[in-house]
């Protein structure tokens, strides 16, 4: 059996990551017309933009590295998502929804940081430099994303879920 490489690790974990941006994009719309925050469903709206912008980046490292652009099941993003599901359904019409939310939007966005981050490194270590800056912009905009979350949780969001108890 042939031993596996860090090229063939950076190959499954960017497909894995291509998977979860594909199954996000999916999701996004659906949190967005759940959220009960303007702010909140504007907050999802422009993330979904983002997202898109990061997928047509993740196929420009396929295409760098000559591979077809193919996602890769990845449990973990679908746990995640699956999450973000039941807080919607389980809280629907709650002062809490929102709050909920943006918890399931960090942990999501938290496992994109831990993905993005890594591949960024590794691209530099592998000698794949035009993909370090892709992975780099991503990344600069998933941590601006998970802020502006922070900021929407600590501005309104959780106060709203707490005056209601």
């Amino acid at each position: 059996m042939k031993t596996k490489t860090l090229d063939d690790l950076f190959l499954d974990t960017l497909k894995d990551i291509y998977y979860a941006e594909r199954k996000i994009l999916k999701a996004l719309p659906k949190m967005a017309r759940g959220a009960q925050s303007a702010e909140l469903k504007a907050a999802f709206e422009k993330h979904h933009e983002e997202t898109q912008g990061q997928i047509e980046r993740l196929q420009e490292v396929f295409e760098m590295l000559g591979k077809p652009a193919r996602g890769k099941t990845c449990p973990a993003i679908d746990g995640i998502l699956e999450e973000g599901e039941e807080i919607l359904d389980s809280f629907k019409g709650s002062e809490a929804l929102d709050a909920g939310l943006v918890a399931a939007a960090q942990a999501v966005e938290h496992y994109e940081m831990a993905r993005y981050g890594t591949l960024r490194n590794w691209a530099e270590l592998l000698g794949h430099t035009d993909a370090v800056n892709l992975f780099q912009k991503t990344l600069t905009e998933e941590e601006a994303t998970d802020s502006a979350l922070t900021k929407l949780a600590e501005g309104s969001v959780n106060k709203a879920a707490v005056a209601a108890a």
